[in-house]
């Protein structure tokens, strides 16, 4: 089974949360340890990439999840479904 990423950064600001549109990252992981090991990685890198200044005056923080990859699974059309 096939894991990919994908992360969301958001801000809080005056009471309000804000996100931008969530990124799936095209690296395919063999197992959701190793998506996540990556995930954690990412975030850090791009907190690290924003800077303190940036993060504290906007609040601004990601999430990520790692899920199985659905770009491979073959749906069944409804009109076979009765």
């Amino acid at each position: 089974m096939e894991y990919v990423l994908t992360m969301i950064m958001c801000a809080f600001i005056e009471g309000k949360t804000s996100c931008m549109p969530p990124h799936t990252f095209d690296t395919k992981y063999e197992d959701g340890y190793s998506c996540m090991l990556d995930g954690y990685t990412k975030a850090y890198d791009k907190i690290l990439e924003l800077g303190r200044e940036d993060v504290n005056k906007f609040n601004i923080y990601i999430k990520f999840g790692c899920n199985e990859n659905q770009s491979n699974k073959t749906t069944i059309s409804s009109k076979f479904i009765r």
